[in-house]
């Protein structure tokens, strides 16, 4: 059967994000060579059978997240919502961002980060720049620009693995298929800006949903964007994910989205813990985060370079961790696991009183 219009308007654009993506880092690749070439990082070269994975895999996953958005898991109107004025505003801001960047990777400076009169708040691994980005995560400036550059990082892509975690997530609902829609209470854990929140709200739209994250920035990010308009509302609550301010049992679903490969190993355990802690027995935990070496060993380099590249002092522990493991020891059961792109998406359950 031929591609309908609406297919190839998809395809079209994001064969467009994907090859702006990739001009980007190549000029700012560049510039860098030539103003600051002491700080440019020491990557691997990619062999052309990685590159030719990649590519393959990035084409699979835009495969997969059309043939969702027309089997009616998602709406086809979400594979177009992009914002894309403001993210043409803010482009030039990522280039005079560079700058300061190249100053920190040249002065090893990873906690350049505005003055904290609540610092006891934030744990200490949270208090840098990850990425080396401008106030970390810590400064409007920061979770302004955060969503443009993860675009541009993943070439257009990110959006698409975000919603890899929606099929995990309407499976796991039926098990209260039973109530009324509007009852399931769904928390996005490390919500960020909101962009997971905004994808799931177009597949669940009777679902309440609240977002928690431990910057208050990010979160006036995710309001702008999630509640300046007639959808329906998203609670948002300050708040860290090793002991999130909510009662026991009183979510049906948590997702955590590109949360894991920042914290370091005991965080992942209590981030985890407290998931399990919040889900109502019978209730569903899905999350995505980075592909690691256990089932894309084939992308190793691409993983390596990604931790030159950026600051993530966590990366390396993450990609070798057990994660099906730690759900397993939180408690969770019913485990299931699948990659996309450079994604690993996970699924499991809180047993209830009928799980063997």
């Amino acid at each position: 059967m031929a591609p309908s219009i609406t297919e190839i308007a998809y395809r079209t654009l994001q064969q467009g994000r994907s090859l702006a993506g990739l001009v980007h880092k190549e000029l700012s690749t560049k510039v860098m060579e030539a103003v600051a070439p002491d700080v440019v990082p020491q990557t691997q070269p990619v062999p052309a059978e990685m590159m030719n994975a990649l590519r393959k895999s990035l084409d699979a996953l835009q495969d997969r997240d059309w043939k969702d958005a027309a089997a009616g898991i998602y709406p086809q109107s979400l594979l177009f919502d992009i914002p894309w004025l403001e993210w043409a505003e803010r482009y030039p801001r990522v280039w005079l961002d560079l700058p300061s960047n190249w100053s920190r990777r040249r002065a090893r400076d990873v906690q350049d980060l505005p003055d904290l009169s609540n610092r006891e708040l934030y744990p200490e691994y949270y208090l840098q720049n990850f990425h080396h980005q401008t106030d970390g995560y810590l400064s409007d400036h920061s979770a302004e620009l955060y969503d443009l550059q993860v675009d541009i990082l993943f070439n257009g892509a990110a959006d698409a693995m975000r919603r890899r975690i929606i099929p995990f997530l309407q499976a796991g609902l039926k098990h209260f298929s039973n109530r009324n829609p509007g009852s399931l209470r769904i928390l996005d854990v490390a919500t960020g800006t909101g962009r997971t929140l905004h994808q799931i709200r177009a597949a669940l739209p009777t679902c309440t949903l609240i977002g928690v994250d431990l910057s208050e920035a990010y979160l006036r990010q995710a309001n702008r964007w999630l509640n300046q308009n007639r959808s329906s509302l998203v609670q948002l609550v300050q708040g860290n994910a090793e002991r999130m301010p909510f009662d026991e049992g009183g979510f049906q679903a948590l997702t955590c989205v590109f949360l894991m490969h920042e914290l370091p190993a005991e965080a992942r355990q209590a981030v985890l813990q407290d998931c399990y802690r919040l889900l109502e027995p019978g209730g569903v935990l899905v999350l995505a985060d980075s592909v690691q070496l256990k089932d894309s060993p084939q992308f190793d380099v691409a993983m390596d370079n990604f931790r030159r590249v950026f600051h993530e002092p966590y990366y390396r522990d993450y990609i070798s961790d057990d994660i099906d493991q730690r759900l397993l020891d939180a408690g969770f059961c019913n485990l299931q696991a699948e990659s996309h792109f450079m994604t690993r998406v996970w699924c499991a359950t809180k047993p209830d009183s009928g799980t063997k």
